[in-house]
Formats: C-alpha cells, structure tokens, sequence
C-alpha cells in the first residue's frame, strides 16, 4: 500500500504518504504470500495482479471489517468477487467487507 501511494507525481505520492501515516500496516506473515498465490492460480486475479492479490490476502488473513480501494479493475470487481470470495472461504477466510463485500471510498463516505 506504502509502495503504490508513494510511485506517480511527487507532490500528490507525499499527500497520499502524508494521509497513510497514522494508518498501522500489518505484517505480512508467511500465509499472505501463499494466500495470494492462491487467488491467482485461482483465477481469482489474473497473473499481472500480484500486488493486488498481495492485498487482498493480507486483508482476509487480518480479518479487516473493509478493504478500501478505488481499484475496481481487481479489487473491487463485481465479476470476480464471487471467485476470490470462494477462494477465500476454501482457505478459511472471509474477504474483508462491509456487509460482505468488497467497497470502494465512495460507499464508505456515504
């Protein structure tokens, strides 16, 4: 999360860093990688899609109430919910969500 906020304009990646900063940051345990490896092989996520699946996995595995995202290519897809849902579940994990599925800022902000 640190990495994506901090790439693209300088100006814009240090208001983003600046906004994360009192937001605690998980560790990754051994069982995120896997996790991860396992909605892309899947085909929760498409290859190209590692650090997002690396998200999503490190959610699931800290039980997070919500994934807040604007990525609604992966993420947030309502296509591909289902799938990373059941990948999830047969792994013993729940997607983050608010009422069970994943939301976008907006649906936060309401």
């Amino acid at each position: 999360m640190v990495e994506e906020a901090s790439a693209g304009d300088p100006q814009a990646a240090s208001e983003r860093i600046e906004a994360l900063r009192d937001i605690p940051v998980p560790p990754i345990t051994p069982e995120i990688p896997d996790l991860a490896e396992f909605l892309l092989s899947g085909g929760g996520l498409p290859a190209k899609a590692r650090i997002d699946a690396l998200h999503i996995a490190c959610a699931a595995h800290h039980r997070m109430d919500i994934l807040l995202t604007w990525n609604c290519t992966h993420i947030a897809n309502p296509a591909r919910l289902p799938v990373m849902r059941g990948l999830c579940a047969a792994r013993g994990y729940n997607l983050p969500a608010k009422t069970r599925q994943s939301v976008t800022s907006f649906e936060v902000f309401k």
